[in-house]
C-alpha cells in the first residue's frame, strides 16, 4: 500500500432520504361499534442521512467506495391512530473538522468538530396525517388521509480540513517531517526527494507543565500551487484550520529567506486572502550549517513583521526555545 493510498480527504456521496409513510383512513369498527369515527394513524417518518463525529477516525477512506446512501422509507398509519415505524436512518461517521457542502452549490451545509456531534445531511420526508386529524363537525367522517412526503436525493460533499494549532508551511524537502519526528511521536516518512510526504501528518507535541499542542505537517507546497501546480493546491485547505502558521525555509535555500517567505505567504494568499489574519512564526532550518557570523549577516534581510528562529531538528538546536515561541502565539 502506497503512503498517500490510506489517506482520503474528499468523498462524494449521493444521499437518498426515506420517503414518509402514508397516513391511514382507517373507520373504528369492532363488534359493538357498527359506524365508529376515523381513527387512522400517522405515517412514518421517512429515514434520514446522518453525519456523525468519530474521535478515532482521522480519514474518510472507509466512505470512498460508498458513493450511494439509501436510508428507508416510513411505514403506514395503522389502526386505532396507531403511527406507522420511522425509516431507517443511515449514518455517516466521520472524523473532527469534516464539512459538508452540496456537491452542486458548493454551499456549506455544516461542519462537525466534536466526537458524537450529529447533523442531518439529507432530511427524511414527513410521514402523512392519518384521516382522524381531519374530522370536524361537519365532516365527521372524513375518508381521506395525507400521503406521505417524498424523500430527497442529494449530491454532496464531505470534506476533511485537519485540524491542528501549528501548521507546517514550506516548499519540499524544508525539515518540515524531520521536525514533527523530533518534537512529537510522530513518524513521518523522511527522504531527500521532493514530495517525501504526500499526506498530512499529526503529532501532538509535548510542551512544559503536561501540557502540549498539535502539529500538523502539510505535504509541501510549490511556486504556483494556488493555480494547480504540484501537490500544494490539494493540500492548501488544510492549512486554513490551524490556529498558527510556522513557516519554514531552510538556511541552504538558492534563494534568499525573504524571498521563499514571500512566495510562500503569496501562495497562501492567492488560495485565501484570509489566512494573511492568522498568527505567524518563520523558522530558518538547518542552522546547524551556519556560524554565528552568518547567521547574524542574514538576520539583517529577515522580514521584520513575523517572530523569527534559527533551528537544526537534527543537531536540537532552537527546539525547546520554538516550543515556547509557538505556545505564545497559539495563547496569544
Amino acid at each position: 500500500m502506497s503512503q498517500g493510498s490510506n489517506f482520503v480527504d474528499y468523498v462524494k456521496i449521493c444521499c437518498r432520504s426515506g420517503h414518509g409513510g402514508p397516513g391511514s383512513a382507517h373507520l373504528h369498527r369492532d363488534v359493538f361499534t357498527a359506524k365508529g369515527g376515523p381513527d387512522g394513524g400517522d405515517g412514518g417518518r421517512g429515514g434520514h442521512v446522518i453525519v456523525k463525529g468519530n474521535a478515532q477516525l482521522w480519514t474518510l477512506l472507509h466512505l470512498k467506495y460508498r458513493k450511494h446512501v439509501i436510508a428507508g422509507d416510513g411505514e403506514s398509519g395503522g389502526s386505532s391512530q396507531r403511527s406507522g415505524k420511522t425509516g431507517r436512518d443511515e449514518i455517516l461517521e466521520v472524523p473532527l473538522g469534516t464539512i459538508a457542502r452540496n456537491a452542486e452549490t458548493g454551499e456549506v451545509l455544516f461542519e462537525i468538530n466534536a466526537d458524537g456531534e450529529t447533523k442531518i445531511i439529507t432530511p427524511g420526508g414527513r410521514g402523512g396525517l392519518g384521516n382522524w386529524h381531519f374530522k370536524t363537525p361537519t365532516q365527521q367522517t372524513p375518508r381521506f388521509a395525507q400521503p406521505g412526503e417524498d424523500g430527497r436525493e442529494d449530491w454532496n460533499v464531505l470534506e476533511l480540513k485537519l485540524l491542528a494549532d501549528v501548521g507546517l508551511v514550506g516548499f519540499p524537502n524544508a525539515g518540515k517531517s524531520t521536525l514533527l519526528s523530533v518534537v512529537s511521536a510522530a513518524k513521518p516518512e523522511i527522504a531527500d526527494y521532493a514530495f517525501t510526504t504526500l499526506i498530512p501528518n499529526l503529532g501532538i507535541v509535548s510542551y512544559r507543565d503536561n501540557r502540549s499542542f498539535v502539529m500538523a505537517d502539510i505535504p509541501g507546497i510549490i511556486e504556483g500551487a494556488s493555480q494547480g501546480k504540484g501537490l500544494g493546491i490539494r493540500f492548501l485547505r488544510h492549512i486554513e484550520r490551524n490556529s498558527t502558521l510556522l513557516f519554514m525555509v531552510p538556511a541552504d535555500t538558492n534563494r534568499t529567506i525573504k524571498e521563499e517567505y514571500d512566495i510562500l505567504l503569496n501562495e497562501l494568499n492567492e488560495y485565501n486572502p484570509e489566512l494573511m489574519h492568522k498568527p505567524r512564526v518563520l523558522a530558518i532550518t538547518k542552522a546547524d550549517m551556519l556560524d554565528q557570523e552568518l547567521q547574524e549577516e542574514m538576520e539583517k534581510e529577515l522580514p521584520k513583521n513575523v517572530p523569527h528562529i534559527f533551528i537544526s531538528a537534527v543537531a536540537q538546536k532552537g527546539i525547546t526555545e520554538l516550543k515556547d515561541l509557538l505556545w505564545r502565539e497559539i495563547n496569544k
